[in-house]
């Protein structure tokens, strides 16, 4: 499995995914119909927004419906041959920090046919060197306390957990954990 950049060529396998309702968003399920709309809508548009290194994209849809300002960074999608799932980085200029209605830099979600092969544990993995180029100390993640493979992905990489705390209620409101993994 390797990382690849979103590209017409692995459009088809993304489109797939999303038809077989898996979303890349595990707040937001209906992130798949959203993209689905946009990608019909004008699909070279789409893939270049995967890549916002300047947070010029559309503000962000958080769970709860609201918006707030979008992030810069950019998603990169797992492929064995076909598409697997997609991992994200995103960062706040000039700091480590991330305001509050974001809650981690990474987040990625595999689809389900390809769960259980370590795809999680080796997109991180590949992401990390990446995420370290972008200046930063380090990088937090967040689970919920009753998602242990995400847990076991997290800690595979590095990850320690540095809080124990429930979500807002923008978020859900689920116990989670946050996770650092510090670029030494």
């Amino acid at each position: 499995m390797e990382l690849v950049w979103p590209a017409a060529q692995y459009l088809p396998g993304y489109v797939n995914a999303l038809q077989q309702n898996w979303s890349p968003d595990n707040l937001r399920p209906e992130v798949a119909s959203e993209h689905l709309a946009r990608i019909a809508q004008d699909p070279a548009r789409f893939l270049a927004e995967q890549v916002d290194r300047e947070a010029k994209g559309p503000p962000v849809v958080l769970p709860d419906g609201s918006t707030a300002p979008r992030l810069p960074g950019y998603v990169q999608w797992m492929w064995d041959g076909e598409f697997c799932g997609s991992i994200g980085f995103r960062w706040q200029p000039g700091t480590t920090e991330l305001p509050p209605y974001c809650l981690g830099h990474i987040g990625y979600s595999v689809v389900p046919w390809k769960q259980q092969r370590g795809y999680a544990t080796r997109a991180l993995q590949l992401l990390l060197p990446q995420a370290r180029t972008e200046g930063r100390a380090y990088v937090e993640l967040t689970t919920q306390t009753d998602n242990i493979a995400s847990q076991c992905v997290i800690e595979a990489n590095g990850g320690e957990v540095v809080e124990r705390f429930h979500k807002s209620h923008m978020h859900g409101g689920a116990e989670s954990f946050r996770y650092r993994i510090l670029f030494r």
